[in-house]
């Protein structure tokens, strides 16, 4: 789940008076399961949303929910799997590494914070999240910034001069290559009971857009919504393009210029053709040449792409047979191939492949704008 699923699930729980906490890794040595930023939330229960584990950690982190709720100090909870000889989680987790786990009780400011992060994620704006503690300090300082508020805040540490603390623009210039920084800077195992601040990028999910309703569509939507996508379903059949087929996506009806209009492909956007019907493919082909979108996939064989970008320039992040090369047969494994291929394009691990042209039968793969 990405932040935005954590923060509707807590706002949910709380209208409900449920006790949740948030559990976040603030701090990781060696091989884990998780990176450093990841989150899930605890209800006092015993249920939970998110994982940070294989499943191992989350009973125990679900039985520490009332002692973090409870408490007046801040929480960390340490698992050490590094030792060989450490049956009770190291083996079970199958990791080996160390973590640190931050456990927030979910009311008072980070309630206000979460529901303001989930509004300004729907709304598709990038928010930083800053915490400041110390292991058993007197409470977690919070601090959110989103959108052109962080724009100047890289500016700023751009032109900062010999006055401005190192500290901050190290901060600041951390920020603008990773999603998840933390301070001080260098250290391998921080010591939490010093001043600590840890910082966390959260960007809105990416928007993955369907062009057709046919069945092999529909294990698509379920595996891109698991990976992480708001999924789009765009179709002219209004019997094949509903909810109750593609549950947790928005269904569009229409043809190709209305639906353009309605779904309006932008920035970010993925798009993925897969009506297998050659005229109105061959529209949204012509419609996509000045979008900047992020991914377009064209299910089909390299011959039918290349008559769909027949007397058409080269279209850039073009994906052709569409899926990652796995030997996927049937409608199941090749929505597989077409989820990991997503997944590899959203971490920036396309492999690597031949430059698209339009004149010839290829496999197509990633171009450069």
């Amino acid at each position: 789940m990405d932040m935005k699923d954590l923060c509707e699930a807590a706002l949910r729980e709380d209208e409900y008076h449920i006790r949740t906490v948030l559990a976040t890794v603030v701090h990781v040595e060696g091989h884990a399961y998780r990176k450093e930023g990841v989150s899930m939330i605890l209800t006092e229960d015993g249920r939970h949303y998110g994982t940070i584990s294989p499943g191992c950690l989350e009973d125990d982190l679900c039985a520490r929910v009332e002692q973090a709720w409870s408490s007046e100090r801040v929480c960390i909870v340490e698992y050490d799997m590094r030792p060989k000889d450490d049956l009770s989680w190291g083996e079970n987790i199958g990791c080996g590494g160390l973590l640190h786990i931050l456990l927030e009780p979910i009311r008072g400011e980070l309630l206000a914070l979460m529901s303001n992060i989930y509004t300004q994620l729907g709304h598709g704006e990038v928010v930083r999240l800053t915490r400041c503690f110390r292991n058993e300090g007197e409470r977690v300082q919070y601090s959110l910034v989103s959108g052109h508020h962080m724009m100047a805040d890289s500016a700023a540490s751009v032109l900062a001069t010999d006055h401005t603390d190192s500290m901050d623009s190290l901060h600041t210039l951390m920020l603008a290559h990773h999603d998840t920084a933390r301070l001080p800077a260098g250290e391998t195992q921080p010591d939490l009971a010093e001043p600590y601040v840890f910082i966390r990028t959260y960007r809105p999910k990416p928007r993955l857009i369907v062009i057709g309703a046919g069945d092999d569509s529909r294990m698509v939507n379920t595996l891109a919504r698991a990976a992480g996508f708001d999924v789009v379903i765009g179709d002219w059949r209004t019997a094949l393009c509903t909810t109750e087929r593609f549950p947790g996506a928005q269904c569009v009806t229409g043809f190709p210029e209305e639906l353009y209009e309605q779904i309006h492909p932008g920035q970010g956007d993925y798009v993925l053709l897969m009506s297998h019907n050659f005229p109105r493919e061959r529209e949204w082909i012509e419609r996509l040449q000045d979008c900047p979108y992020t991914y377009l996939g064209i299910m089909g064989s390299s011959e039918r792409t290349r008559r769909l970008l027949d007397g058409l320039p080269n279209y850039p992040n073009l994906h052709s047979p569409v899926g990652l090369s796995i030997g996927a047969d049937g409608p199941d494994e090749i929505a597989i191939s077409i989820a990991a291929e997503l997944i590899a394009v959203k971490r920036g691990k396309q492999q690597q492949s031949q430059e698209v042209t339009r004149y010839g039968h290829r496999r197509t793969g990633t171009c450069r704008w």
